[in-house]
């Protein structure tokens, strides 16, 4: 394996940004990266500046805590208000708005929300507090979900019956052929998360070659990373051709990790998901298999307030590469990662808090 220092090195990023503008592309290509890490490495090292014009790069719905619907968040705030439960989740979350509310503002009136950094950890704080259900917000896709199934498994071997999932978790791969069957689909190439190939192999994508062909590589994270890929898939676009190939691979095998994949399907079963952005996508999401009914929070009876949406914010049309974030009229005005408006700009891995962090020349205006 290459040391970490090769892949952040400037002189060879440098020099690959120089062959990517010497394929002299007849046409200008869009590229969409599926990723938040992605999105935020991307914008981190700047290096839409490093591209020649005609090369663009576009966000889609690759933020876990940006494609977490509204519904779902009322739900959990309807859950957090019952006495004896302690809401659990990953820390972005708490401040995304849902209809009228956000986790935070219940918080704020006295709600027991606690963030943790993984579901072991709230495993072990349940284990320690038998007098509280706690409810576990599960959000993210195919990398979350084993370690969730793992967490599940763990709660059922040492009987810990006061820990609970509300699932919101996502497959990448049906979001992605409801997004290129869109008639206003315009996506040259794909950069495939590096994370989530790493449990269902790059085998689970193909599929995008073969039937939109759009050209797909699978990507890392660091800068060398990401512009060589988008060198492979810009020479896929000037030869004409459209395949999948994996930069990644010194993480991303075909096949996977069979034995993640193993625990996800025999903890989760598919069910139809909301998607921000999309609305709701059948079998794109993972719910808790009835046999483990007893640990699914959606089983646990709550007045839920109607679903609203914030018509002014533009965080799907953003989430389907429709719009670059600028192009939101609240963007970095009303809405910033102080006061944000949707959550594209609350997580870490949005688009619009992205732009709004680490470009000063809001890229794309």
């Amino acid at each position: 394996m290459e040391p970490l220092t090769y892949f952040r090195d400037a002189h060879v990023v440098r020099q690959i940004a120089r062959e990517t503008a010497h394929l002299h592309l007849s046409q200008p290509v869009q590229l969409m990266e599926v990723c938040g890490g992605h999105t935020a490495a991307i914008y981190r090292y700047a290096l839409h500046d490093l591209l020649p014009p005609e090369i663009k790069l576009i966000s889609g719905p690759g933020c876990p805590v940006c494609v977490t619907s509204n519904d779902f968040i009322d739900r959990a705030i309807s859950l957090a208000m019952l006495p004896d439960v302690t809401i659990a989740t990953f820390g972005d979350l708490i401040r995304v708005p849902g209809s009228t509310r956000s986790l935070a503002d219940m918080r704020a009136r006295g709600a027991d929300v606690r963030v943790f950094y993984s579901p072991a950890d709230a495993l072990e704080w349940a284990k320690a507090h038998s007098e509280r259900t706690l409810v576990f917000l599960g959000i993210g896709f195919e990398t979350t979900a084993c370690t969730l199934a793992a967490t599940i498994a763990e709660a059922l071997r040492n009987k810990v019956e006061n820990f609970s999932l509300l699932s919101a978790l996502k497959t990448m791969p049906e979001a992605l052929r409801v997004l290129f069957t869109a008639p206003d689909a315009q996506v040259d190439g794909l950069i495939l998360p590096g994370h989530v190939t790493t449990i269902v192999g790059w085998h689970a994508f193909e599929f995008i070659a073969r039937e939109f062909s759009i050209p797909c590589v699978v990507s890392g994270f660091e800068p060398v990373d990401l512009m060589e890929t988008i060198l492979m898939l810009c020479r896929q676009v000037a030869e004409k051709r459209a395949s999948i190939e994996n930069q990644y691979r010194r993480v991303v095998q075909k096949q996977g990790n069979v034995r993640a994949q193993e625990l996800i399907r025999e903890m989760f079963e598919p069910c139809d998901m909301s998607w921000r952005g999309f609305g709701v996508i059948p079998e794109s999401g993972l719910k808790l298999r009835s046999s483990y009914s007893q640990w699914d929070a959606e089983n646990v009876s709550v007045e839920v307030e109607p679903t609203q949406e914030d018509a002014a914010c533009r965080c799907g049309d953003v989430l389907r590469g429709r719009i670059h974030p600028t192009q939101c009229a609240l963007f970095g005005t009303v809405c910033t990662p102080d006061t944000p408006r949707g959550a594209c700009m609350v997580s870490a891995e949005g688009a619009c808090s992205a732009v709004y962090q680490f470009s000063s020349g809001h890229h794309g205006q």
